[in-house]
């Protein structure tokens, strides 16, 4: 497989012409990729191909006779003649509309029309559960990571980075089901009536995560959901899928049958789900598109609880008041981290027109020290593009707004080779151009001028997208002019920061397209429960009915335990 090298469309708005040494060609992106015959350093942490030919299905790993994907890396080595070929990292299943039955009919039979043993089972024992696995998990840490880092090509730093912050939020989550149950402990007593009100699962969940955070966004939905009671199927990224490999028998050992259920596949496998009427909760990140199609083909679509994060295109507004060190630096971070793919990355630029050629000179200058390589490399920020055909795409994108007038505004913008992708800074952008409304998710940014503040607020406003906003200025009234409409358009203002998830004990959520549902270490137990209560007259023989039961343990709903 080869593509042919791109070089940019256009030289750079303002500010100095990069040296020779600084900006990077198409024939020096390529030289960063191994060569064909050579062998990889130590760091790459290479490994033979991965067989993944199981799946998690009622507790079992289920061989699988049929079809099977093959998963390359976006790191491919280069020859001299132009060749480039992908490097084959393993297999998994192409599971068909039979498998995924068999996984809603092991998720039912454990949630048993709530119940089954996993619904029922107390609070103590189901974190005992989740902790034996978060053992398990901890012992593969270098393998998955090692996948993550060649699977999409995030750097070691930043694979182990998410591993270790998913390990985390486990963590927080139990402890905050822990002070959760504890404030459930105690009855209330109301007009003559004693009750005592928990919260109870909602019955199987299906679990979809992304594939820029193959691990912790899936988890960051799954773990909660298990730890409530609810059974789960998760199916794996599109991308991101094999470093489920490792997991699979700590799934397997840590919980019980029908509990946790792991398929690989496509749509083909996900729509019978979902049409089986048998998910009662919807966990998705994604598209808004796909999110719709999915909540469509439940036959009971008011049924369904959706947690959903969707699309998003955070701007970023720079007054003319703004520190310009501190700005460039954030705006650096907020749009080219892992190459722009995160679904809180900085998309939109506006720029105060008297800062506009200092901050073009100053993003100039950072990107030319943003480290371009292979994810193995020591401090590298940009690695290649795991999504098939994204660099393309970036560079249709780049192309049209060329077209309607915009100009590449940094040295070496525009420029891709293979699966590299040079970040670029686009300058202006206007509504004509399709890098102003899609989101690109890529090293691409579109810069704005404005000279009316009016003109970033009827962005934001007539967004079909709501997550978040950074605003960037020093002055105390123009920033607190823009707050408060802000935070009815957004669900975090940012000040003088990068727009961003953490720390995840705060919501993490958005309006209009961009979010259904809350997600935080707290918020997300909530999300994957409902409140129930049980409730007796203060009668002197339902006392004692209430104290019998609760001092023989006779239920596990029905208790006063404070677990420690």
């Amino acid at each position: 497989m080869s593509s042919q090298p791109s070089t940019p469309v256009a030289g750079p708005v303002s500010g100095p012409a990069a040296s020779p040494a600084a900006a990077h060609t198409p024939e020096s992106l390529r030289a960063l990729f191994p060569v064909a015959g050579q062998p990889l350093p130590e760091a790459a942490h290479a490994f033979a191909p991965i067989e993944q030919r199981t799946c998690l299905i009622d507790g079992k790993l289920e061989e699988w006779p049929g079809e099977m994907q093959q998963v390359f890396s976006p790191i491919g080595e280069v020859d001299g003649a132009g060749g480039f070929t992908p490097r084959l990292l393993g297999r998994c299943p192409i599971l068909d509309e039979a498998a995924a039955l068999r996984a809603v009919d092991a998720a039912d039979r454990a949630w048993a029309d709530g119940m089954g043993a996993w619904p029922t089972m107390g609070v103590a024992e189901r974190i005992r559960h989740v902790e034996d696995f978060a053992r398990r998990m901890a012992a593969r840490r270098t393998e998955v990571v090692r996948i993550m880092m060649w699977e999409i090509c995030k750097s070691w730093q930043d694979a182990s980075g998410e591993f270790d912050r998913t390990m985390e939020y486990l963590r927080d989550t139990i402890d905050a089901l822990k002070d959760l149950d504890r404030a459930s402990s105690r009855f209330v007593i109301e007009k003559g009536i004693y009750a005592q009100i928990r919260r109870a699962p909602l019955g199987p969940v299906l679990c979809m995560g992304p594939y820029n955070y193959p691990l912790n966004e899936t988890f960051c939905t799954l773990m909660p959901a298990l730890i409530m009671g609810n059974p789960v199927i998760v199916k794996t990224p599109r991308l991101g899928r094999l470093l489920y490999s490792p997991l699979m028998e700590a799934f397997r050992d840590a919980f019980p049958a029908g509990v946790v259920n792991i398929l690989h596949g496509d749509r083909r496998i996900v729509k019978p789900i979902m049409a089986s009427g048998r998910i009662n909760v919807l966990a998705f990140i994604g598209s808004s598109t796909a999110a719709d199609a999915l909540r469509l083909a439940h036959p009971h679509p008011h049924r369904l609880r959706c947690v959903l994060g969707l699309d998003a295109k955070n701007a970023g507004i720079v007054l003319d008041c703004a520190d310009m060190d501190l700005t460039v630096a954030e705006a650096l971070q907020g749009s080219f981290s892992f190459n722009g793919q995160r679904c809180t990355a900085l998309k939109m630029l506006f720029v105060h027109q008297k800062r506009l050629d200092e901050f073009l000179v100053r993003m100039d200058e950072g990107i030319r020290k943003l480290r371009i390589g292979m994810p193995w490399d020591e401090g590298v920020r940009i690695t290649p593009l795991p999504v098939p055909g994204k660099s393309a795409y970036l560079d249709d994108l780049v192309r049209d707004a060329a077209a309607h007038g915009g100009k590449v505004a940094n040295s070496g913008g525009g420029t891709h080779a293979e699966t590299l992708y040079h970040p670029t800074v686009v300058c202006p952008a206007t509504p004509q151009m399709r890098v102003y409304h899609e989101e690109q998710f890529g090293p691409v940014i579109p810069v704005i001028p404005f000279t009316d503040i009016e003109t970033p607020v009827r962005y934001v406003v007539g967004s079909q997208y709501g997550q978040q906003l950074s605003i960037f200025g020093n002055d105390p009234d123009d920033v607190a002019r823009l707050i408060d409409p802000m935070v009815n358009q957004v669900c975090r203002v940012n000040i003088n920061s990068q727009c961003q998830r953490g720390p995840d004990t705060f919501p993490f959520t958005g309006r209009k397209d961009s979010a259904e549902g809350t997600l935080s270490v707290s918020d997300a137990l909530r999300c994957f429960s409902i409140r129930t209560l049980v409730a007796a007259k203060g009668t002197d023989a339902n006392k004692e009915i209430l104290t019998s039961i609760i001092r023989d343990r006779r239920s596990n709903f029905l208790s006063n335990d404070f677990i420690l």
